[in-house]
């Protein structure tokens, strides 16, 4: 799968989670490295809105920045979690096709836990449907 993946800071943490989307066979994109939160949401949003990456996982401090900035381009569903629960869920009812990940709390192990968890569930169309409900899909 290509994935596209963006950081607003360089750390141990991105690279371990760009290494373990690169072992899971994923194809990756380093599409913003260090660049502002706003850019790294818009460039990780448009390479999966634009059809140049399956799905995307956006970083900064929190993850809330890069989400609210991800989620502004059209088509995007960035989905902020904490753990490997909330990133299935984004997966299997909310169709989130962008992972936002806190780089202050979160450890490599947990982060590793989210990526296997919303890399590997699979979509319950009529729970996603739902989310047409809030605006229709492009």
């Amino acid at each position: 799968m290509k994935v596209a993946f963006g950081t607003d800071e360089h750390t141990p943490l991105t690279d371990a989670v760009v290494a373990r989307l690169r072992d899971g066979g994923h194809d990756v994109a380093v599409v913003a490295d260090g660049s502002e939160w706003p850019d790294v949401g818009r460039a990780v949003g448009e390479a999966v809105a634009g059809g140049r990456a399956d799905r995307g996982v956006v970083a900064c401090t929190t993850g809330t920045g890069v989400s609210i900035a991800a989620n502004k381009v059209p088509g995007v569903r960035a989905a902020l979690c904490t753990d490997a629960w909330t990133a299935a869920g984004a997966r299997r009812w909310n169709d989130a096709n962008v992972l936002a990940i806190g780089l202050r709390l979160t450890t490599e192990a947990v982060a590793a836990e989210m990526l296997d968890a919303f890399f590997g569930t699979d979509v319950d169309p009529a729970e996603a449907a739902l989310v047409d409900k809030v605006e229709p899909r492009p």
